[in-house]
């Protein structure tokens, strides 16, 4: 009985070890579409009013736990009696994630002109507000959701030649630390400028320490958000240039002696720029028949 409890215990000890180390594996492989999702969570959570960007940035995480609730058995009970469908949604989701990431290059580019509605500013009626702040939670939960599902499939790759119970516990932690990590973040991010502003009112002196933190906690908050976007963009591209990279045999044994960082980037420049092409020439076809 004794030795039978402790081969138990063994066999734990041994599953949490494994579990902890496909766990480093599983969360560097999802690093990079990380800075994507900070950055646009952080944009989304913006512009609200000081005491509401907290509940908002809450309501945001309850819906991408939910989503994760929503994504994780799908994408199990796939990996057991489906696992071919996980790569067939890596990849097409890598072409979502360079199409982003080459959009984002191609609008900074060519930027689209400034309708009249965009040049003018929008004041919201406080009976609106409510409604407002809805829309824009939905719309967060929505990105999240397809943010959500590459996080957990790539975590899904990294360990799918793993037993399935490590594999649930991997991507179980890993989906957990992203919504818990990235949000915690956000948080911070989106807050900055109010702690900035106490503390620039903290005394009446002028140019005092606390003054010059303050000031320059207000002032760098837009310059993190422009960073994180950079970095996201980057990031977006990397990751779905590793998807492509790693997942096609072809592509896999093209330019070997490359460094996998310029391949990895230059993949997914490519794939997402034709994606862009493809999306505007459909976009011009459908206006030409309308």
């Amino acid at each position: 009985m004794a030795s039978g409890f402790f081969a138990v215990l063994d066999d734990i000890s041994a599953l949490m070890d494994d579990v902890a180390s496909m766990s480093k594996i599983a969360t560097k492989k999802t690093a990079g579409i990380l800075g994507d999702d900070l950055a646009v969570n952080a944009e989304k959570a913006t512009g609200f009013v000081a005491n509401r960007e907290i509940p908002v940035l809450w309501a945001i995480t309850k819906g991408s736990f939910l989503n994760k609730l929503i994504i994780l058995p799908i994408a199990f009970l796939l990996s057991a009696y489906l696992p071919v469908a996980i790569i067939v949604i890596l990849i097409l989701g890598g072409i979502y994630l360079a199409y982003e990431g080459a959009e984002k290059i191609y609008e900074f580019i060519f930027p689209h002109a400034p309708t009249v509605d965009e040049e003018t500013p929008v004041t919201i009626p406080e009976e609106e507000l409510e409604e407002f702040e809805k829309s824009r939670i939905k719309q967060a939960i929505l990105t999240d959701f397809i943010l959500s599902i590459e996080i957990v499939i790539i975590a899904l790759g990294a360990v799918i030649e793993e037993p399935l119970v490590t594999r649930i516990l991997v991507v179980s932690i890993v989906a957990i630390l992203a919504t818990i990590g990235v949000y915690g973040i956000v948080a911070l991010i989106v807050r900055m400028d109010d702690y900035g502003y106490k503390l620039i009112k903290l005394n009446d002196e002028d140019n005092t320490i606390s003054d010059k933190i303050g000031r320059f906690l207000v002032n760098s908050l837009p310059w993190v958000i422009k960073g994180l976007s950079v970095v996201g963009t980057l990031a977006l591209l990397l990751v779905s240039g590793g998807i492509f990279n790693h997942n096609i045999e072809y592509l896999h044994h093209i330019l070997p002696n490359m460094p996998s960082i310029i391949k990895d980037f230059l993949t997914g420049l490519i794939v997402g720029s034709v994606a862009v092409f493809v999306v505007i020439l459909i976009k011009k076809i459908f206006k030409k028949k309308h």
